[in-house]
């Protein structure tokens, strides 16, 4: 019996192993084809795919004019997912984004009511500008990204799979804006931050954008497809010491576990979604970086997107100009030690 056990571990191992590598080609297919749109911003594509491979959903923060927009398209095009945008502003309804029921009437002149599926009802959602929408218009686009249905006159709706949202945010000091509460900022697996292109990106961009033509990407994968690989990054061996170090990492962040220096500097930390979070994507960035296991630099290269939203600093810190990215680097420093 001890024999076929065995025999069945070594053929589940090749049969993995043969999987993955599929799926390592094909992402690096996917990093090939986005790269022929977006410019530079490496780290930038990298955590918004890991987010979608690791089948959450991502907040990209920055300046307009960045190329969040575009990298969104990109990326619907080479996933080969139905995508859709909705530009948030402040009058803007939760039926414009779920949908609503109309009444129809028949030659009988009898009435019915049908459901008319609003723009959530897509693979891939860009929701622009999350922060310009009021908290109710923000609450239904959020409460959908957590449970993946959603409820008109008592009806279930299910949104398609898989269902990712990605949302672009103006930093806060920008008038007009109803900052994400923190329990709300919690659904979101990664935060993304997007800053200015390096000068030879800059250059290319000036070079190869305002000509005639522009470059597109092609499609690698379908919606099917990334489901297989999603399902496959959860299924990828995480050894102890990696666990070990998420643990590790994430406890040190919350104030009153022993920490002094989070004690502190830090108001509140993240909870155990943000192991979660570290979890799944070390696994995807191992796989995005052409490796079969997560290692524990993985832990520490992810720390920023997975954890700034989901911890704030004292306000005596902020006085002194902390940064939450101060507080995390040097806790991976410690983390280290």
């Amino acid at each position: 019996m001890g024999m076929i056990t065995t025999t069945d571990t070594a053929l589940d191992e090749k049969a993995m192993i043969a999987s993955a590598e599929r799926a390592l080609s094909e992402i690096a297919d996917v990093r090939r084809e986005v790269s022929k749109v977006i410019f530079g911003q490496e780290q930038v594509v990298e955590s918004t795919l890991l987010a979608i491979l690791s089948g959450g959903h991502a907040l990209l923060v920055g300046v307009p004019g960045l190329a969040k927009t575009k990298l969104v398209t990109t990326l619907g095009t080479a996933l080969g997912l139905d995508a859709s945008r909705i530009q948030f502003t402040p009058d803007l309804m939760p039926s414009d984004i779920l949908g609503s029921e109309v009444m129809d009437q028949d030659e009988h002149g009898r009435r019915s009511f049908r459901f008319v599926k609003g723009p959530v009802f897509a693979q891939l959602l860009m929701a622009d500008e999350i922060n310009r929408a009021s908290p109710r218009t923000q609450s239904a686009l959020l409460q959908s990204m957590q449970e993946y249905h959603i409820t008109i006159a008592g009806q279930r709706y299910d949104l398609p799979a898989p269902f990712h949202v990605l949302a672009t945010q103006n930093p806060l000091e920008q008038e007009g804006t109803y900052p994400l509460p923190e329990a709300q900022l919690d659904r979101f697996l990664l935060q993304v931050d997007v800053g200015y292109p390096e000068l030879a990106a800059e250059r290319q961009i000036l070079l190869d954008t305002t000509g005639i033509s522009h470059a597109h990407a092609n499609a690698v994968l379908d919606a099917e497809r990334l489901r297989a690989i999603q399902h496959l990054i959860r299924q990828m061996p995480v050894s102890e010491v990696v666990v070990d170090a998420i643990l590790s990492l994430v406890r040190s962040a919350r104030p009153g576990q022993g920490n002094a220096e989070t004690d502190k500097h830090v108001a509140w930390g993240p909870g155990p979604r943000a192991g979660q979070a570290l979890m799944l994507c070390a696994r995807a960035r191992a796989l995005y970086e052409g490796r079969l296991a997560p290692s524990i630099d993985d832990v520490h290269a992810l720390a920023e997107p997975v954890l700034q939203h989901r911890m704030a600093l004292t306000f005596a810190a902020r006085a002194e100009g902390m940064a939450v990215r101060d507080v995390i680097a040097a806790l991976i420093k410690q983390n280290k030690a």
